[in-house]
């Protein structure tokens, strides 16, 4: 008689081959990788563990991750698979290895939907001030005027992502737009948080970026992130000392005794200050709001000094700017000025330089492997007489 269960599904053979060689009956709908790779350590003995053993059916490596059955996997009855084996210290590189491909490709995918939500933004938010990705020239400058070398290609995308929507934020912030502003600055701050912190830490964006954050949470008055809010200012004050140093002296050592701008340290103890109110930190608050107040007393510039620098031509927002970082004097305001002005002038130059280096590049065309034509190696083969076409 007939069993009334379920039936039991048809075993299907494939053949093993390498390091051990013979046929196995599985099912292929139900049997995963893992599965088989534990079947084949179990069949070669003297205690290899599953991880040890490398499976190779149609050309491509057979993986634990996703999940999958045999026949998700491509194999049919009668497939032939390749096995082989591998030290444990080789199976933890293999491992380290795939680890690593995995998170540059979850690293990829971030830059890709921070991209897709920024261009999504720039068409619910069209006030012209977004720029597009192939107009934005980015250059990268320590507190010395040095610039910051990129470690990867990814590092300058999520860099250039991130400087594009704080710059998408301030200018919402300028036009009273702070709750769509601080959607923003999370975005930015998500991209930040995908370059690599040895080249953050050299300059001040980011906490920077944390006081923006910060001061939407005040205007907007959301007493709610009033503990979130006091953990960004430590990482902005901590920021600001390793890019500036303890107290500015890192930059005014690199500026030639120059002075950080006060106006940075205003807000941030007077953010401070509010939140420590609220956290029931009454000497604390008014500790940070009275050396808050005295700095906004040196920010205060004499009109007599600004009409000196405007009557040389200079604009009374870059006066102001370079008298409060020269403590006051004309002459070294005037020498600040200069250098921005050649400074401003020669990156310039390397800018025309650099767009048309981009312009004959692309007038190559790509590569048989679809990249860009390298210009270096190009104008090494030209220089012992070869001849380029493009």
């Amino acid at each position: 008689m007939a069993s009334e269960g379920a039936p039991t599904p048809a075993a299907e053979r494939i053949r093993v081959v390498g390091k051990w060689a013979g046929a196995l009956e599985v099912d292929l709908g139900s049997w995963t990788v893992s599965m088989l790779r534990a079947e084949v350590a179990r069949r070669v003995g003297d205690g290899v563990e599953p991880e040890c053993v490398g499976l190779i059916f149609g050309g491509r490596v057979l993986k634990d991750d996703p999940p999958a059955s045999l026949r998700e996997a491509g194999l049919k009855a009668n497939a032939k698979v390749l096995s082989s084996l591998t030290s444990p210290d080789r199976a933890k590189e293999i491992d380290a290895q795939a680890a690593k491909a995995k998170a540059e490709e979850e690293h990829a995918a971030k830059l890709v939907r921070l991209w897709e939500a920024a261009k999504a933004l720039s068409q619910r938010h069209t006030d012209g001030s977004y720029l597009a990705e192939e107009d934005y020239n980015l250059d990268l400058e320590d507190q010395s005027g040095q610039k910051v070398m990129f470690g990867s290609v990814d590092d300058k995308k999520a860099l250039t992502m991130a400087l594009m929507l704080h710059q998408k934020a301030k200018t919402q912030m300028k036009k009273g737009m702070y709750k769509e502003a601080l959607d923003v600055l999370i975005m930015a701050e998500e991209a930040f948080s995908l370059c690599d912190p040895k080249l953050i830490e050299k300059v001040d964006n980011v906490p920077m970026l944390q006081l923006d954050i910060v001061w939407c949470y005040f205007v907007l008055r959301d007493v709610s992130c009033l503990e979130v809010a006091g953990a960004r200012l430590e990482k902005a004050r901590l920021g600001f000392e390793r890019s500036h140093g303890k107290d500015s002296t890192r930059f005014r050592i690199l500026q030639a005794g120059r002075q950080a701008d006060l106006a940075i340290y205003v807000r941030l103890e007077l953010l401070e200050g509010v939140v420590a109110y609220h956290n029931g930190h009454v000497e604390k608050a008014r500790e940070s709001l009275t050396s808050a107040h005295a700095k906004y007393l040196q920010l205060q510039v004499p009109d007599e000094a600004i009409s000196m620098l405007m009557d040389m031509g200079y604009e009374a927002r870059s006066a102001k700017r370079a008298l409060k970082m020269t403590g006051y004097d004309i002459q070294s305001s005037v020498e600040l000025l200069c250098e921005e002005r050649e400074k401003k002038l020669r990156r310039r130059e390397e800018d025309r330089v650099r767009q048309r280096e981009i312009l004959k590049q692309m007038a190559y065309g790509k590569t048989p492997m679809n990249k860009a034509v390298d210009m270096q190696k190009l104008k090494g083969l030209t220089a012992i007489g070869s001849t380029a076409h493009k």
